[in-house]
């Protein structure tokens, strides 16, 4: 029995976990375990919601992970709450670290789907351990609640997001600024997707503040965030909510495997360069942008590709997927485009509406795959 090891309980690890569990009957049985620092699973697309009170309850974005997996026999899989210390390509080793103390697994195959982490350290991501995201998440709403103004930093899409949904929930009652250090919002983006989002956040009353950016904050003597802005202003207010940056969560990983932004290198069969049995996909890999479009495409492919291995046959190339973004402003419009082709606002509306919540169930039971 081949043991696969697959470090991350996000979208990516626990969606593969499913994927290569429900094909076995094809290859004979594996033993899969999953290692995350997490015990639930975060559904973190609809984050910019959630972070307004009231909007979405604890049990719509997090749900356990362990219950999910009851269906498998525990011979064929395990569930470890613990967090990854190193590994060792070479001797197939990695050190994982839990509240027993650290231990060390043997695998046959390893999967890396660590994802990754805000650099401010917002509840976007998850933050260390479900019970800290979860206090950062419980944080931010009360924050949000009481304040009056409020700035969203970083026109990607969490931003602009996050901005709609605040100016969507409270209109006149807030003031939202969402600043932008680049000449328009939701950059690579095609034109007429970043200009209709910009008409959706000023129907919304949103200020939107482009190319400017911010260079210093410090808290004033009454509690509020005094913001210094490249062109020289001062900006009071009462919350500041930075969206931009994300890093990858590969501390465990030798240095030589990473490229120098820290995510892991892969090759066009989604293999770490230079090691054999070793995976990476979602965030954690340099492959595509850390989207969950591309994740679940990643995370079907390499699900077939082991299958295949496992039977003796040979692995199939990823094709990278089509570029793409949708975005919800406010709870009843959106805007979105696929390759080149603007995508109708309705359309992304209709899809993103709950933000696929609906989808997290299905996700964590595997139902839906």
């Amino acid at each position: 029995m081949k043991s696969i090891v697959i470090l991350g309980g996000s979208f990516s690890g626990v969606s593969t976990a499913h994927r290569i569990l429900k094909q076995t009957a094809k290859t004979g049985p594996v033993k899969i375990i999953l290692v995350s620092p997490n015990t639930h699973f975060y559904w973190n697309i609809a984050a910019p919601r959630a972070l307004v009170p009231g909007q979405v309850a604890d049990d719509k974005i997090f749900q356990p992970i362990a219950p999910g997996f009851s269906q498998y026999p525990a011979s064929q899989f395990e569930f470890i709450v613990a967090s990854a210390k190193n590994v060792d390509f070479v001797a197939k080793k990695v050190v994982i670290s839990g509240s027993a103390g650290n231990k060390t697994l043997d695998y046959d195959f390893l999967i890396l789907a660590t994802g990754s982490s805000t650099r401010a350290d917002t509840p976007f991501k998850t933050l260390g351990s479900t019970e800290a995201t979860r206090d950062a998440l419980h944080d931010f709403q009360a924050r949000v609640k009481k304040s009056k103004t409020i700035v969203v930093a970083g026109a990607g899409a969490t931003g602009v997001e996050t901005a709609g949904e605040l100016s969507f929930e409270y209109g006149q009652q807030k003031e939202i600024i969402l600043i932008t250090s680049g000449p328009t919002i939701l950059e690579g983006a095609i034109a007429s997707v970043s200009k209709t989002a910009i008409d959706l956040l000023q129907s919304l009353k949103v200020d939107i503040k482009l190319q400017t950016k911010i260079i210093g904050s410090a808290q004033t003597p009454d509690g509020r965030q005094e913001l210094t802005l490249s062109d020289g202003d001062k900006l009071i207010t009462d919350m500041y909510i930075p969206t931009f940056g994300v890093r990858p969560n590969s501390s465990y990983a030798p240095t030589k495997y990473l490229n120098t932004d820290g995510f892991v290198m892969v090759d066009d069969y989604l293999k770490v360069k230079g090691v054999e049995d070793v995976w990476a996909i979602g965030d954690v890999s340099d492959l595509e942008p850390p989207q969950f479009m591309f994740a679940n495409k990643q995370s079907a492919h390499l699900a077939k590709n082991i299958i295949l291995i496992l039977s003796n046959k040979k692995p199939l190339p990823y094709k990278s997927g089509t570029r793409g973004m949708g975005v919800q402003i406010g709870r009843k419009a959106g805007t979105g485009y696929l390759g080149s082709i603007k995508l109708p606002g309705f359309l992304v509306s209709m899809l993103r509406k709950n933000l696929f919540i609906d989808n997290m169930g299905p996700t964590v039971t595997g139902s839906a795959f």
